[in-house]
């Protein structure tokens, strides 16, 4: 085992992130990590750090992570350089101090070796958990096994001793008409001796009783033997139990010692020792090259020119397939950036969700602008899969959330994912339209909500004409100081601002008009205990009118007043793939 990094010792480390996230990422490593020395570069954040590597893994915002090698000023290279100098210069810039290099390897062994250990112990856990599980369950089952064996030879050694009963019972039966028989045969001598057969009579009737008695003796003597045999029989099988366990638990411990010594095997070559010089380390070079350098060089040249030099210097080896070091390197007019992932999977891929839906970074930089606090009430109105709930419920324990969408098929994915992270009734699913929201007025705390927009979440309706009604329903649940947080594409942003601005040239006259339900619906369906499933509401009431898909008539026909109580506080661009989307707050400051 390594032993874990000393408190105060500093290690330099750069994240990537997804363009306007670089914000969200700076916030979460000086809150989490108390980090040192931030600083931003498009699409990364470089920090330094003196906290675990289990920690530093598990940041929300970033995408991958990296142990920073070498940052520096950018290659500049003139017109007239030849490819062979600009080589040799690329070289020299990069791989000039072979100490850095070696330290920096060290370290990063270092840290490999405290996430090895770190899933050592997780996986023990969770063996030792299994372990237990089917221990309970094989005992379960040996236990209801001996009960019906015990209960079988109990109902057979009964059926036994009735049917001895009834064999004694005709042998008693016959031999006593043989015995009428007899005293039949004596009538005729009762004359000649009368006394005598009197004597006789009676000494017959003692032996009958006699032998009755004996019978009945011989009755409670069998079902004595019988309780006593079924009591061995219940008392051996719970012995072959107790041997069982034993077994099972010696079995449990072989089974955790290999385990340990196996993972540890396992990880021991892919770590490497304090003396890397000495021994060979197979890498490989992973190059990202724009601006002026990429007239010169391509970027397989690049990589090229970084490998030679490095077998030079150090004596590694290059492996495309699967090596033991690699080494990311982004060169460009702005920067010069190496470093060396830490992890093999991105961070952003979480282990706790099945079925992805919004980025998981985007996800969960729209749950910490909703500033959730202890005893909140967070709704989404269009949850989906419900990632963004799900990214709260792992920031937030003592908070309620509930989920809320018209489809069944994205409400049984979210009931899915929603057992997939054990949340259990913290995290509730409810089935409604969010224009028409089945929650009292000024009830929720928050609302976090990313409206489908696009061609992978888009819906057939037209959100556009909608708009004016979802957020209507929004704002009336909300309570006041409560937090909206909604992600909106460019177009629908647009809508919003027309939306809002049009607040004060409404008549004051106007009242608001709200989607009723035919059903009085209770007040926070999250409090129900009731086990995780999604919940289907009834509507009496007819469904809300066909809106026009004329945008601008919609706005002059469906503009609440009541929107007016909400005040924007940020808006924010951040990059979701192929499009971009923009994350609105606003806060309800009135009625």
């Amino acid at each position: 085992m390594t032993e874990p990094r000393r408190e105060g010792s500093l290690v330099r480390y750069y994240c990537t992130a997804g363009n306007g996230m670089e914000h969200f990422l700076i916030d979460e490593v000086k809150k989490k990590l108390a980090a040192e020395d931030v600083c931003q570069m498009p699409g990364k954040v470089l920090f330094s750090s003196s906290a675990g590597i289990d920690r530093v893994s598990e940041l929300k915002a970033a995408e991958r992570l990296f142990l920073l090698l070498k940052q520096d000023s950018p290659v500049w290279l003139s017109a007239h350089t030849s490819q062979a100098k600009a080589a040799s210069l690329l070289q020299s810039r990069l791989l000039a101090d072979s100490n850095q290099w070696t330290s920096a390897v060290i370290t990063w062994s270092r840290l490999q070796g405290e996430l090895a250990d770190r899933r050592t112990a997780v996986n023990t856990s969770a063996t030792q958990e299994l372990t237990m599980k089917r221990e309970e369950g094989s005992r379960s089952e040996e236990e209801e096994k001996g009960d019906v064996e015990s209960r079988k030879s109990t109902g057979a050694q009964r059926e036994e001793s009735r049917n001895r009963r009834l064999r004694s019972g005709g042998q008693n039966q016959a031999q006593t008409l043989e015995k009428k028989r007899k005293r039949d045969d004596e009538d005729e001598e009762e004359e000649m001796s009368g006394a005598a057969q009197d004597s006789s009579s009676e000494k017959k009737v003692e032996k009958e009783m006699t032998s009755e008695g004996e019978r009945r003796r011989e009755g409670e003597e069998e079902k004595g033997l019988v309780s006593k045999f079924s009591g061995c029989r219940k008392n051996g099988s719970s012995r072959r139990m107790d041997d069982m366990e034993e077994d099972v638990a010696g079995e449990v411990l072989e089974n955790v010692n290999t385990t340990g010594e196996r993972g540890t095997s396992l990880l021991q070559p892919s770590r490497l020792k304090p003396e890397p010089c000495s021994v060979p380390v197979s890498f490989r070079i992973s190059c990202k090259c724009t601006g002026s350098l990429s007239r010169y060089f391509s970027t397989q040249e690049v990589s090229k020119v970084i490998g030679v030099g490095l077998s030079r210097l150090l004596g590694w080896k290059t492996e495309l397939k699967n090596p033991q070091l690699e080494v990311n390197v982004y060169l460009s007019d702005d920067h010069c950036l190496l470093g060396i992932p830490l992890t093999r999977l991105p961070l952003a891929k979480r282990s706790y969700i099945r079925t992805t839906g919004l980025r998981s970074t985007v996800a969960w930089a729209m749950a910490s602008l909703a500033q959730i606090q202890p005893g909140f009430c967070v709704v989404d109105p269009m949850c989906g899969v419900g990632t963004i709930l799900i990214e709260a419920a792992q920031e937030h324990k003592a908070v309620r959330f509930l989920g809320v969408d018209f489809d069944d098929g994205q409400l049984q994915k979210a009931n899915e994912n929603v057992e997939f992270a054990e949340l259990g009734n913290r995290l509730h699913l409810l089935k409604a339209s969010s224009m028409a929201l089945p929650l009292p007025s000024a009830s929720v705390d928050a609302v976090v909500c990313d409206l489908p927009f696009g061609r992978k979440f888009g819906t057939k309706t037209n959100m556009a004409a909608n708009l004016p009604l979802i957020l209507t329903e929004m704002e009336r649940v909300l309570c006041i100081g409560g937090t909206l947080v909604l992600l909106l594409s460019p177009q629908l942003s647009c809508l919003l601002k027309k939306l809002l601005a049009q607040k004060d040239t409404r008549p004051t006259s106007h009242q608001e008009t709200k989607p009723q339900t035919g059903t009085q619906v209770c007040a926070s369906p999250s409090l129900s205990p009731t086990k995780q499933q999604p919940f289907q509401i009834h509507q009496e009431a007819n469904p809300p009118p066909t809106q026009k898909t004329d945008s601008q008539s919609e706005l002059q026909h469906s503009v609440p007043p009541s929107l007016s109580s909400l005040k924007h506080q940020k808006t924010l661009r951040v990059s979701l793939g192929l499009i971009d989307g923009l994350i609105h707050k606003y806060v309800k400051i009135g009625t």
